[in-house]
């Protein structure tokens, strides 16, 4: 995972490697996303509540790449997200990501396999379709069974 989002990665408590961060996880949802996009903070709301009720506990980690104007708003909208986050001042990889997933608006959220594969690059839609979000998914179905 370092290839895509460089050796750090933003958690709560500062910078972490990111395989260290990373390191065991059974899923890894990439979420593009800010503040000052309505749906964004609606999906932001309903992932954070799925992430911490069901995700997290089942080896699923999500990094944020934020979408904002500025390092404060960046700052403001992370501090309400129960995960990780590409540090805002890598927007070459933020670039790179886009690129790579054809990520054309947000919210978007792109799910991962441990190995980096993709799984889905529609995970916004399986988390508004349902509440335990991506544990239903056939190819995600992985998640907490390792």
């Amino acid at each position: 995972f370092t290839a895509l989002f460089g050796d750090t990665l933003l958690t709560k408590d500062g910078d972490k490697r990111t395989k260290d961060v990373l390191s065991g996880c059974q899923a890894v949802g990439i979420y593009f996303a800010a503040q000052w996009c309505v749906p964004c903070r609606a999906l932001t709301t309903q992932l954070a509540k799925n992430f911490t009720d069901h995700l997290e506990s089942k080896g699923m980690r999500i990094v944020f790449v934020s979408s904002e104007r500025d390092d404060i708003s960046f700052k403001e909208c992370f501090s309400e997200m129960p995960w990780v986050a590409l540090p805002f001042g890598r927007q070459d990889l933020k670039a790179a990501l886009i690129s790579k997933y054809g990520v054309s608006g947000i919210p978007s959220f792109v799910i991962l396999d441990p190995s980096g594969g993709t799984i889905t690059k529609d995970g916004r839609a399986e988390v508004l379709k349902d509440p335990r979000s991506c544990i239903h998914l056939g190819a995600c179905s992985q998640v907490g069974t390792h």
